[in-house]
């Protein structure tokens, strides 16, 4: 691999989806092709290392230390997974070294076990779940010597490559002393010492497919057979130093990358928080300047989805407390909105809710009016109606929660239910319609669509409130406020009932929902604005994910000419 050519590109991939890790992975996946490092013509080749190693088992065997291995396939060839240099050769992974599980003692008996550093270092998986380092001296408990004796743990020697063989496959480390393990590992004793670290590469570049091999679904293991009969490719001994001495240095050079790349990353959040909160500043000309800041410097504030979708609230945070367009002071107040409004509730019934001043969230210019959602509405709120799902085609149609959880209606989601219902139900959706959300996770639970299909094609379910509001509204900004950070703040702490039992609102809640009320000629210039913004963050959203796309291409270029000398025209095509 040439760490100089990917460098020269790495300001542009560094970005790109996984990089990183995708970087390390593909370290091992080349150490282990033997297209790392150049080979040396005058390195004793593997077939010399097999002799080596045969010689060393068949002494320890003769010995008494290893039980002679069963032979898995001795008809068969190993299987050759991809091409290697002349000098290597293909065994299975029993070739270089002694497979050897574990065991755990009885837990009832407490004399089985002692503190770490008073007895023999005994391992779990869970004992490598989180840890990065190489080597390890022992785990979270020791085993007594009674307790190594009353289980299958064997005590392998300084050097034995761990490998976990459940829960979860393919965590990797080296002993670094004498070291016992539990039925959760599959660890290799190699039959020559020199071998543990790229035996250990080796493990951690085929975890992956060992674990894909692996059956079952909650529960996966690998067996000991599958362990060693895995297809290894064996280097030069001294080959396999050189390889080591490559994977460290690389390694530690990604080490290097992901943490300038945090670094930025940090550098820009703050730097987003800090220019977003500005936006709350008082002070208009102060504003002006920090918005036109923010709006200018949007590409570099707005690099991952999350930014944008942080900018898309704090949008629409401005928008309800009036810091999104100017106020005109010609424009009737909400005041006067309202008196009309009322006057077109008076024949009409219905719950309603007032704000008082005490419950206002926060300062509001003076021609804005705070109200309560009840306030505005000519009908509901309503629950639906859930009747029993069919198969049927000619059945009506019922929308789904989903229908509405990202805050636009989507008419895809639906499903036909058994029910009788005449054309003039209430239980149909008009135009026009809000709707929220009844009953969801606290992160949903309240969130609002407007429904703009036609009339009688779906009902609402139980899980769903249907208001409808006065006309002399502008319906879109009553429903960007009610999706607004201030209401979702409202509906997440007024829901009733734990997590696990679905948290919901009733109708008194949604009625009470704080509105800050514009006057309406106000409301449609908000609503354009919105627009406007929103549809700034979609070309934001599109510039990202063609330049991740762009990046995902470049990296596949730069693994591809590592693996496969390309050509630069190729590469050229993917920048």
């Amino acid at each position: 691999m040439n760490p100089e050519r990917l460098l020269a590109h790495y300001e542009r991939i560094a970005d790109a989806p996984d990089a990183i890790a995708r970087l390390r992975r593909f370290v091992l996946d080349l150490a282990v092709r033997g297209k790392l490092v150049p080979q040396d013509a005058s390195d004793e080749p593997a077939s010399e290392l097999l002799k080596r190693i045969a010689a060393e088992k068949a002494r320890l065997v003769k010995a008494g230390e290893l039980r002679k291995p069963r032979d898995l396939d001795s008809g068969g060839d190993v299987l050759m997974a991809f091409s290697i240099p002349s000098t290597w050769r293909w065994v299975r992974l029993d070739a270089v070294g002694a497979i050897v599980g574990g065991g755990t003692p009885s837990a009832a008996d407490t004399d089985n076990f002692a503190e770490p550093g008073e007895g023999i270092p005994w391992l779990t998986p869970a004992d490598l779940g989180g840890y990065s380092g190489l080597y390890i001296s022992c785990g979270a408990r020791d085993l007594s010597e009674k307790g190594l004796r009353a289980s299958s743990a064997t005590l392998m020697p300084k050097g034995t490559v761990l490998f976990t063989s459940r829960a979860p496959i393919g965590y990797v480390a080296i002993a670094s002393n004498p070291i016992a393990t539990n039925q959760g590992f599959k660890s290799i004793v190699p039959y020559v010492g020199d071998c543990s670290r790229y035996i250990a590469t080796a493990m951690r570049a085929f975890a992956p497919e060992i674990d894909a091999t692996a059956p079952g679904t909650t529960f996966k293991e690998v067996s000991g057979k599958i362990v060693a009969g895995v297809p290894f490719p064996l280097p030069p001994l001294a080959e396999q130093r050189r390889i080591v001495s490559k994977v460290d240095e690389l390694m530690d050079l990604c080490d290097r990358l992901e943490a300038a790349r945090q670094t930025r990353e940090a550098t820009r959040d703050k730097l987003t928080a800090a220019c977003l909160a500005r936006l709350d500043a008082p002070d208009p000309q102060i504003f002006r300047d920090d918005a036109r800041f923010a709006l200018d410097n949007l590409p570099a504030l707005t690099a991952r989805a999350d930014q944008i979708k942080q900018l898309r609230q704090t949008i629409l945070n401005l928008a309800v407390r009036g810091k999104l367009v100017p106020q005109d002071p010609n424009d009737e107040p909400a005041s006067e909105l309202m008196k009309r409004i009322a006057k077109q509730k008076a024949r009409l019934r219905g719950l309603s809710a007032a704000i008082d001043a005490q419950s206002e969230p926060f300062a509001i210019p003076p021609s804005w009016k705070w109200v309560g959602l009840g306030e505005l509405a000519v009908a509901g709120p309503q629950n639906g109606i859930s009747p029993k799902p069919t198969n049927r085609n000619d059945a009506p149609k019922a929308i789904t929660l989903t229908a509405t959880t990202s805050g636009v209606f989507d008419p895809t989601c639906f499903k036909r239910v058994e029910i009788n219902i005449p054309d003039d139900s209430d239980f149909w959706l008009r135009e026009g319609d809000l709707l929220f959300q009844r009953g969801n996770t606290r992160e949903y639970v309240g969130i609002a669509a407007i429904y703009g299909g036609p009339p009688r094609a779906f009902l609402f379910p139980d899980l769903i409130m249907r208001v409808r509001l006065s006309d002399l509204l502008d319906l879109r900004f009553i429903h960007l406020a009610a999706i607004s950070p201030p209401a979702r703040a409202y509906f997440a702490t007024n829901a009733t009932g734990a997590s696990a039992t679905m948290p919901k609102i009733n109708q008194t809640t949604l009625v009470s929902l704080p509105i800050p009320l514009p006057p309406v000629a106000e409301q449609h210039r908000i609503v354009a604005k919105v627009d406007a913004l929103m549809a700034l963050c979609d070309r934001l959203e599109a510039s990202l994910a063609h330049a991740d796309d762009t990046r995902r291409r470049l990296l596949e270029a730069l693994f591809a000419e590592a693996l496969a000398p390309a050509d630069a025209r190729e590469l050229e095509a993917a920048e």
